[in-house]
């Protein structure tokens, strides 16, 4: 077996670390919102009227039945993480969307059911919309690299 050298090798690599390392930021961003969920005093995300951590975790739509939305948020992180690392990239791709949609359904209620957004929420939307875009060029990359094969052979 042949180890392949130049970019499009590297970009591979790079890619898998990058969704990886997002991933695990997305992770510890969702931690932080679970301490506030449990946590009963000031928060440290407590900006003013429009930026509250504290309102947001607090409030009935943080939970889904008995779990807390930002333990589904660590576990998708976690799930990401592991799908990118191996490598498995329509997988991750279908996580990301599943979990950009989600957090989409969550920044909606912010918006127009609470009125006050969560910071670390506003960070986790950025990191899962970064991993969306990043997911989905990597399956595309890898879709025209077999149809080029596919092709040449």
């Amino acid at each position: 077996m042949a180890i392949q050298t130049g970019a499009p090798f590297a970009t591979i690599i790079t890619m898998r670390y990058v969704i990886l390392i997002l991933a695990l930021c997305g992770a510890a961003v969702s931690v932080l919102a679970l301490r506030v969920h449990y946590d009963t005093g000031t928060e440290p995300c407590s900006i003013n009227a429009h930026w509250d951590c504290g309102i947001v975790n607090h409030s009935s739509f943080a939970m889904m039945g008995h779990v807390p939305v930002a333990a589904i948020g660590i576990a998708g992180y976690l799930l990401l993480a592991g799908f990118g690392f191996a490598r498995w990239r329509f997988i991750t791709f279908l996580a990301a969307s599943a979990g950009f949609l989600f957090a989409f359904r969550l920044s909606m209620i912010e918006q127009y059911g609470l009125g006050v957004w969560c910071l670390y929420c506003a960070i986790s939307q950025g990191i899962i919309a970064i991993i969306l875009l990043l997911s989905l060029g990597w399956f595309a990359a890898e879709y025209l690299a077999l149809k080029r094969a596919a092709r040449n052979a």
